[in-house]
């Protein structure tokens, strides 16, 4: 999978809680990456292998919405995008400002 900005966004939103479901919504909002170029990445990760999904049952929803899609880590993916994470981290095209690091650690 290609490298970008927005697919490092993803893969580190993803290996920070391999074992949670995600949500594409919530995904969008923690990453910054719009919903056009998100539902694309996910897409290829899922080809990958790296994600599972699935749909949000619907008697916890009650007819109040449709159903959500979810998005799990699977063991492959857990390996494949912790890889892209360290790789982007050594890579000077993805090096944030220290004082963004600093923020991000508070």
């Amino acid at each position: 999978m290609k490298m970008t900005h927005s697919s490092v966004a993803v893969a580190q939103a993803l290996v920070s809680r391999p074992r949670e479901k995600h949500w594409g919504y919530d995904l969008s909002k923690e990453t910054g990456v719009r919903s056009g170029v998100l539902y694309p990445i996910l897409g290829r990760m899922l080809d990958q292998g790296w994600l599972e999904d699935g749909w949000e049952d619907q008697s916890a929803v009650q007819g109040r919405r449709p159903p959500r899609r979810y998005y799990e880590v699977t063991d492959e993916g857990l390996r494949e995008l912790g890889a892209m994470v360290k790789a982007a981290e050594r890579d000077s095209r993805f090096a944030r400002p220290t004082f963004l690091k600093a923020q991000m650690a508070m």
